[in-house]
């Protein structure tokens, strides 16, 4: 689209927005505030570099699509293709296995920020929002059964404390050198394929577990602490032990964060019912925005009612500064570039139709009772010109306009990614 169009159109959606008292440039200053964190694991379906396989924990990449990243060198290239492609100023989550140790096989308990000294640099001369960074508790023999810190042999949950504990002291240094704090996310995969008899127990020893992992202090302004729940996982069906009831009470009690996953409840829940709720008792939530469909499928994020909805909860509730929101999945069906494209691409323009609602004269027709009008006006907006503002916002940002982004992907397909099928 000529750039020319581009600006025509947008100065017509401007002022149509206008008449509504929506200033579509206090809107995008707004949106080019919120960095989204893009998850790494979407490049190689969260094999990672220790031994290239995923494996325990209920997760599943489905799929064989060629060329994905084998390394931390082919990963940083493909994360810059996918950020010359959307606008505004994001982060990168990492698993700890994308450590980068030399070719030396290096115990999960034993990591240290040294290897990861090359995402950090990387991050830096990138000029990225930041890192965040999450433990990996799967795809280890010490978890092969199905348990990590919940585990009833004393010495097994303590390499997996000691694994959580070195993990903090990573995202610390991510923290500090880029002068951001770090999001360390605890997710661990424990629990029965069956109904279990006891099921007390292992709560008990993750609450320890969990309380000897936070024992070790670490610099707040440098690093967060966040754990994640899961309603079930593949070979948990029956039970989890880190609960949405028992991670949101040790949230509570801990004062840090708490992840919640798009995909880790019933699939009657929403994720935006749960914002408001949470954040009436937590100080901070983190979000992994991901699709669910039928269970926890990891689909690759799109604009969707979900999607839309949890963006306009963040927004109406006045919660951009509470809300950490970080992208989770992995499909391997298709071109992960392209994947990890759409769905941040995706979260923005969910964010971006959230900040172009009339917020205060929505809330003056629900206050007055007016819910006719309130309905009239929601679906009133559905069809104002909202791809005119987000395609200025791309251009203004130099990133391809509308679904030329795709094919800057192909031409990077038949550059790149190609030549790591053989």
């Amino acid at each position: 689209m000529k750039r020319s169009t581009v600006e025509k159109s947008y100065k017509l959606a401007a002022e149509a927005y206008a008449e509504l008292g929506v200033d579509t440039e206090e809107a995008l200053k707004k949106l080019a505030a919120i960095p989204i964190s893009l998850h790494c694991w979407q490049g190689d379906d969260l094999a990672g570099f220790e031994s290239g396989e995923l494996s325990g924990g209920g997760i599943l990449a489905t799929g064989s699509y060629g060329g994905r990243a084998r390394n931390a060198e082919e990963m940083r290239a493909d994360l810059e293709e996918v950020f010359s492609l959307v606008p505004g100023c994001h982060r990168v989550n990492l698993h700890s296995i994308y450590a980068e140790t030399g070719g030396k096989k290096i115990p999960r308990n034993e990591l240290r920020p040294e290897h990861f000294a090359g995402w950090i640099d990387w991050a830096k001369a990138q000029k990225l929002h930041g890192l965040d960074f999450n433990p990996t508790f799967f795809s280890h023999p010490l978890a092969a059964d199905g348990f990590t810190l919940s585990h009833a042999d004393p010495a097994i949950r303590r390499f997996w404390v000691e694994h959580a504990i070195a993990c903090r002291r990573i995202a610390e240094a991510m923290g500090k050198k880029l002068g951001t704090p770090s999001i360390n996310n605890t997710w661990i995969p424990d629990g029965f394929k069956d109904t279990p008899v006891d099921r007390l127990s292992p709560r008990q020893r993750l609450c320890e577990s969990l309380d000897a992992m936070l024992k070790v202090k670490l610099d707040p302004k440098a690093m967060r602490d966040a754990v994640e729940s899961k309603l079930f996982g593949i070979g948990s069906e029956s039970y989890v032990v880190g609960s949405h009831e028992f991670y949101l009470g040790y949230a509570l009690t801990r004062r840090i964060l708490l992840c919640m996953d798009a995909g880790h409840y019933h699939p009657t829940e929403t994720l935006a019912d749960k914002i408001s709720s949470t954040l009436s008792f937590v100080d901070e939530l983190l979000l992994h925005i991901s699709r669910p469909v039928r269970w926890d499928s990891d689909h690759v994020v799109i604009l969707d009612d979900a999607l839309l909805a949890t963006a306009q909860e963040i927004i109406r509730g006045g919660f951009v500064s509470r809300v950490h929101i970080g992208l989770d999945f992995f499909d391997a069906s298709i071109n992960r570039i392209a994947a990890m494209t759409i769905g941040l691409r995706s979260m923005l323009k969910a964010l971006l139709l959230a900040l172009l609602e009339p917020l205060a004269a929505l809330k003056k027709l629900e206050s007055a009772g007016d819910y006719t009008a309130r309905l009239a006006m929601l679906e009133e907006l559905k069809t104002l010109p909202f791809a005119a503002i987000w395609d200025h916002y791309c251009a203004r940002n130099n990133v391809p306009v509308g679904k030329a982004w795709l094919e800057e992907v192909r031409q990077y397909e038949k550059d790149v990614l190609v030549r790591r099928n053989g």
